[in-house]
């Protein structure tokens, strides 16, 4: 199994362990309240929240993944999302060593 491959499966224990904050509005209010450490955003995204997002978290500095689809992340966390943000800095620790190698 691919690093990659991994890091979804560590998506749905995320989510599972209620550590997941997903839909634009529900992301974009974590990133301001600084509960979110890291956001996941599909790279096939629509223009607008790529560029809405990409400045949020630059602002704000929570850190911003691109890696997978819309596809990929809605497979992982089991409902259809294109932005999800990851509120515990253990399992955001985890899943930058899964996918820095």
């Amino acid at each position: 199994m691919t690093n990659p491959e991994r890091a979804l499966q560590l998506l749905g224990l995320v989510r599972r362990a209620g550590k997941l904050t997903t839909g634009e509005s529900f992301v974009m209010a974590a990133v301001r309240d600084g509960s979110a450490k890291m956001v996941l955003m599909a790279s096939d995204a629509g223009k607008t929240s790529q560029k809405q997002f990409r400045d949020k978290t630059a602002s704000y500095n929570v850190q911003l993944n691109e890696d997978f689809t819309k596809d990929q992340l809605s497979t992982a966390i089991g409902s259809a999302r294109t932005v999800i943000a990851i509120t515990d800095p253990g399992f955001v620790r985890k899943l930058q060593q899964l996918l820095a190698k």
